[in-house]
């Protein structure tokens, strides 16, 4: 099973802390492959489409940003960034597998 996730956190997704699941906006899941590639694509396009900034880590974490949108964080009394992440998952474990042999990523 693929599961492409969308999260939206103070920090980028390839922490995954403990509680990184309660940021999730959307998780789809995809029996194939290609599936989850189209639709990896489509969010990709567009969270890229409207932030300044983008970063990926291993080919299956993505992370979006504009210096504009912040979060105000009690427990240390400041703003912080907020990223717009995607995660790429199979069978629950983050991989590159669905964007493998794609140039487009």
């Amino acid at each position: 099973m693929y599961e492409i996730i969308y999260m939206k956190a103070d920090y980028e997704p390839w922490w995954m802390f403990d509680d990184w699941r309660t940021t999730v906006v959307t998780a789809q899941t995809f029996r194939e492959k290609e599936e989850a590639a189209a639709y990896f694509y489509d969010l990709y396009t567009k969270l890229n489409s409207e932030h300044e900034f983008n970063e990926k880590r291993k080919n299956c974490f993505f992370t979006f940003w504009s210096e504009t949108e912040r979060v105000y964080c009690e427990g240390c009394d400041e703003c912080l960034q907020l990223y717009h992440g995607i995660i790429v998952l199979h069978d629950g474990v983050p991989s590159s597998d669905v964007l493998k042999n794609n140039s487009n990523s």
